[in-house]
């Protein structure tokens, strides 16, 4: 079987490696654009800070090496250009030498990912600009630091690749201000939660123009739409992405209302030769029970897995996804999991939200820390709808827990006797989640 894999990031170099191992006489090629594959787009913000001393940490294997020891032919600096359905068959150029040819295929597996939204600001071209989406990416933040020596920055965006980047650069002593057109942070969250969060960032140092946007750069001076201006030395833009779905579109294959590739419980597309994985794939909302796109990496992981199986012959459809994620700010940690206030609202579904306060772990422990925790939940069926938590540990812990729990069905009532471990140094023993759920009883 002659298998090829377009995209060779999270996604698709995973799914190359989960084939290789259920099908071992597979012809497989991977192709990617990057001269880099696998590598931890996730850990970039933090190589730029510093935190990540060594940027070779997050580089994935060499694809030399992952040629060899796979047994997969690895093509970097490759781009697919179309896709022939008809006949099976993919058209390829070398990036480099410009060198096109065709190359046949059984399977096709499309994990094209995403690029960066480029604002369209007058004069954009007078700054030095910045967007992170690849490794390239970093290294050209990276090298211009050094170069120049910046004192300060603007980020227009505060999702999460935005916050992440103004914590890091305040670690490396830049004057950082962030740019929204709404008032706060993470809008994704329910506010309650990211006003905590840009209460943190604020501390330590972080400064906002909210409720306006860019209209024009000159130079290093940004003008905004409301009269502001501000002179800084470089700036980055985290607005967002746009699915890299043009091969998909091209070959004939539909998109949906997500602008990604509709899929199956197996990942296939309308044509069942393909699949698509990762941030192109449009799945279904394990709560809303309606499309949806995730653009994170452990998805396009589990996708690549449920790929592998399904062309060794095992039928194991993919659970519908919850969009289960953390960051971190400064000293505080966020997660969500399942359905925000406004997603349900829009999505005209009744729900009541139960919140709690408290003390991670043991108040006599010398390090016990802080939890603000929202759930949502059905108040017919006491299912739970969606969870965020904020704090200063364990909340990792506690969205895991949560988002188990909307998987295995547990109601809200239930959390109240969820028999969860503890000790002084790790929690209490009413853990902040059994006492959600005797709040909400």
């Amino acid at each position: 079987m002659q298998i090829i894999v377009i995209g060779a990031i999270a996604g698709g170099s995973t799914a190359a490696s989960q084939i290789r191992r259920a099908l071992p006489d597979a012809n497989i090629t991977l192709i990617g654009s990057d001269r880099s594959i696998g590598y931890g787009t996730c850990g970039m913000p933090f190589v730029i800070g510093g935190i990540i001393e060594d940027a070779n940490l997050i580089k994935g294997p060499s694809p030399e090496n992952f040629s060899a020891t796979k047994n997969i032919e690895t093509l970097t600096q490759h781009q697919v250009l179309s896709i022939d359905r008809q006949y099976q068959q993919v058209e390829v150029e070398n990036l480099q030498t410009k060198e096109r040819f065709h190359l046949p295929y059984d399977k096709l597996v499309l994990s094209t990912g995403t690029r960066s939204r480029i604002p369209s600001y007058e004069g954009l071209e007078t700054i030095p600009f910045f967007t992170l989406k690849h490794l390239e990416d970093m290294e050209a933040i990276q090298d211009f630091i050094r170069k120049y020596q910046p004192t300060s920055c603007a980020i227009v965006g505060g999702g999460f690749i935005g916050i992440e980047l103004a914590e890091n650069l305040i670690h490396l002593g830049l004057e950082t201000t962030v740019i929204l057109r709404g008032d706060h942070v993470m809008s994704s969250m329910d506010p309650k939660m990211s006003t905590r969060l840009m209460d943190e960032m604020k501390s330590n140092g972080v400064q906002f123009i909210l409720n306006t946007e860019i209209s024009q750069v000159s130079n290093h001076t940004l003008t905004m739409q409301n009269g502001t201006t501000i002179t800084v030395d470089f700036l980055l833009a985290s607005i967002g992405t746009i699915p890299n779905t043009e091969l998909a579109s091209d070959a004939g294959l539909s998109l949906g209302v997500t602008k990604g590739v509709p899929v199956n419980a197996y990942m296939q597309t309308a044509d069942s030769n393909i699949y698509a994985i990762g941030d192109i794939a449009e799945t279904e909302h394990f709560i809303l029970q309606q499309p949806t796109r995730i653009e994170l990496a452990w998805h396009a992981h589990r996708a690549a897995s449920i790929v592998a199986e399904h062309l060794k012959g095992n039928s194991t459809p993919i659970t519908p996804f919850l969009g289960t994620t953390i960051t971190k700010l400064f000293s505080l940690s966020a997660a969500m999991t399942g359905c925000s206030e406004k997603e349900l609202q829009r999505a005209g579904r009744i729900y009541k939200t139960v919140e709690h306060t408290g003390r991670t772990n043991a108040g006599y422990y010398p390090d016990h820390g802080m939890i603000d925790i929202r759930v949502h939940y059905d108040p017919v069926s006491r299912n739970i709808l969606g969870a965020q938590a904020v704090g200063t540990k364990g909340v990792d812990k506690r969205i895991d827990v949560l988002a188990t729990a909307i998987i295995g069905g547990l109601t809200i009532d239930q959390l109240a006797g969820l028999e969860l471990s503890y000790s002084p140094p790790y929690s209490s023993p009413k853990d902040p989640l059994n006492m959600v759920g005797y709040k909400a009883d």
